[in-house]
């Protein structure tokens, strides 16, 4: 609980807010009518009223009746969200792209759906008190067209990130087909994804020391000592309940993790709690169709160990890599790791390419790791180590060496 409590903080802050206190109780299951029992909301707005709190935010969803009875409890003008509603408000914060714009408003639109209430109250006194105009529920029917306008909204933005979904699987076709392996960051918000990215691949990628710093993918490509092309692609950060409308609000964004080839898990070395968090990133990696790809764990910030705790955790985990992206310690050996998984499925073969076909000789140069090569009258002759997709592409080239 402390734990949970010590990130729905880290939330708070990352949304700009400043926490004043914290305030727990022990329940079998939440209270239907206020999650909380009666006595503990009451002892709660005797604190919001005595500290002038603004905001209370519970560390689990509230259903719209309980949220509803807290505010009528706690009185205007205090306002109280959940754990769902921080993070939406954050991800509407860091959304930069039409499409990381288009899913926050999604998830934003469910979330709302469900809790529009007393907007029109005002209306609803004429009825109670009867004469003309009485019977034909004002109040009631301007909710009922809030609520068929946004679900309006939310039936045009799906349409709408569909279309942006079918472009990014075209592209990601294209990519499939060019041969290129596709190597993708994921894990707990926080762990330095985008601290790593811009240390693999000398880019200026926003990151900072904040929960989901990064909200859009983003895309890098890199050259490996072999001379192969790879992409490093950075996501969205994971955290424990994550909501399911969120991630099914960001499924397009994931498919960026899901098409990858290899996914290095990207753990904060730091982390008492690691473990637990490693387990919550497998959790949602299973919800998006991920689950069976390549993993492999990159324990990041092992600058902040000591040489006896940072040797316990490679004890433990042998297959792992250990790296420092602030510090730049142990990137070549995530980089050879890396090279080394890129190229475990690689067929050896001898082609001879004509020159005409000018985009296969540089996929050839790009994409493949080039043995040896010969410049002949006919082509290029060359032997070398290319993937499977990449292999198929010049299997019609093939000759015997």
């Amino acid at each position: 609980m402390v734990e949970s409590l010590d990130e729905l903080e880290k939330l708070v802050e990352t949304a700009g807010g400043i926490v004043v206190a914290r305030e727990t109780q022990r329940l079998d299951s939440p209270i239907p009518k206020t999650f909380v029992g009666s006595g503990k909301a009451k002892e709660l707005a005797e604190l919001v009223r005595r500290m002038d709190i603004d905001v209370v935010a519970f560390d689990d969803q509230l259903s719209p009746s309980q949220q509803a009875n807290l505010e009528r409890i706690f009185g205007d003008p205090v306002k109280v969200i959940d754990r769902t509603a921080l993070i939406l408000d954050i991800f509407g914060r860091h959304a930069t792209t039409r499409e990381g714009s288009l899913q926050v408003q999604l998830a934003q639109l469910q979330y709302v759906l469900p809790r529009l209430r007393g907007m029109w109250s005002h209306l609803m006194g004429e009825q109670t008190r009867g004469g003309i105009g009485s019977r034909f529920g004002q109040g009631e029917s301007q909710l009922e067209v809030d609520r068929r306008l946004v679900r309006d909204r939310i039936a045009a933005l799906r349409r709408e990130l569909a279309r942006l979904e079918t472009r990014r699987n075209t592209q990601s076709k294209a990519r499939w087909d060019s041969g290129i392996y596709r190597v993708a960051l994921a894990g707990y918000t926080n762990a330095g994804k985008s601290t790593l990215l811009n240390a693999l691949t000398d880019s200026k990628v926003y990151a900072k020391d904040e929960l989901f710093a990064t909200l859009d993918p983003t895309t890098r490509s890199i050259d490996l000592a072999e001379g192969r092309k790879i992409t490093l692609t950075d996501t969205v950060g994971f955290i424990q309940k994550l909501p399911t409308t969120l991630v099914e609000s960001f499924k397009s964004t994931l498919a960026e993790v899901r098409a990858a080839d290899l996914v290095l898990e990207v753990v904060d070395a730091h982390d008492g709690n690691w473990e637990k968090k490693v387990r919550a990133v497998n959790d949602i990696l299973g919800q998006i169709d991920a689950g069976d790809i390549r993993r492999v764990l990159v324990f990041n910030k092992c600058d902040l160990l000591d040489d006896e705790a940072l040797g316990e955790l490679r004890a433990h985990n042998s297959d792992a890599e250990f790296v420092s992206a602030e510090q730049g310690t142990g990137l070549a050996g995530l980089m050879h790791r890396i090279a080394s998984e890129a190229s475990a499925g690689d067929v050896t073969l001898t082609a001879l390419v004509p020159y005409e076909k000018g985009m296969l000789v540089k996929m050839v140069h790009e994409r493949c790791q080039v043995i040896r090569e010969q410049y002949q009258d006919n082509g290029l002759f060359v032997t070398l180590k290319a993937g499977e997709r990449m292999a198929a592409t010049l299997r019609p080239y093939e000759i015997d060496d």
